[in-house]
């Protein structure tokens, strides 16, 4: 039995595209190479943390996230994803990320959030962690437990940091394109799913429950089936907590 994922649109979107001709060895050195994104980015999660308190704030008292505010939240998290995918997120691209918060319509990974008109007041008091805890418990398996201190760190956003399932399935899959000269296509895939899954998640910037699975929003054509087993279970916690959240709306 095969059970469909919806199809309604969910407001946060990872995409990426597998670069043909991926180099065998440059993945070894790509660490050394992002040392100048870590620092700019360093300081970029510092002002997300801040203005995504003060986004908070203003949610609770005015029902609407700052347009700048979200602005310059989701471009941090444009800049991560670029990063994280060109090295150990999934060593999609062999392509130097560049160093802007804009989203670059020619570079392989993209990253975007439709902007909410407005928001609960009183959702927003828990959404962030109570309604999330189910992911936050999948996000420390796929990105390891380094990962699951970020996410609250950082306020709603992931690293990928930690040893997890990305980090072990994405130096498979590197080990094999050294010695084969090719990127398995399905190990990428899976991979890609629980990077959407991990990465992305403004939750203090949608009323909807986050989809219980990662939903094939990327340009690589992933998997949108899953087992009738796993589909029940991910509509009853999305069902749990769109109850929830109903009933939490102003």
């Amino acid at each position: 039995m095969v059970a469909m994922v919806s199809n309604e649109r969910y407001p946060a979107r990872i995409e990426a595209t597998l670069d043909p001709g991926l180099s065998r060895w440059l993945w070894l050195v790509k660490w050394l190479l992002i040392i100048p994104h870590a620092i700019i980015l360093f300081f970029l999660w510092i002002a997300f943390a801040v203005l995504t308190v003060v986004a908070f704030f203003a949610i609770l008292f005015t029902a609407r996230y700052p347009r700048g505010i979200f602005e310059f939240n989701v471009g941090v998290m444009r800049w991560y994803w670029r990063v994280a995918y060109y090295s150990s997120g999934a060593y999609g691209t062999d392509r130097y990320p560049p160093f802007t918060l804009a989203e670059v319509p020619d570079y392989p990974a993209h990253l975007s959030v439709d902007y909410p008109e407005r928001l609960s007041r009183g959702l927003v008091l828990v959404k962030w962690w109570l309604l999330a805890i189910p992911h936050y418990i999948i996000v420390g398996i796929f990105a390891g437990g380094g990962a699951a201190v970020a996410y609250q760190t950082h306020n709603n956003n992931v690293g990928w940091t930690g040893v997890g399932l990305i980090g072990l399935l994405t130096l498979v899959a590197v080990v094999v394109l050294l010695f084969t000269g090719r990127y398995p296509q399905s190990l990428y895939d899976f991979i890609l799913g629980m990077d959407r899954w991990v990465g992305g998640r403004l939750r203090v910037a949608d009323d909807r429950p986050v989809p219980a699975v990662p939903v094939g929003h990327g340009r690589s054509g992933g998997g949108r089936a899953r087992s009738g087993t796993a589909a029940a279970g991910a509509g009853t916690d999305d069902r749990t907590n769109g109850r929830l959240a109903r009933d939490l709306r102003t």
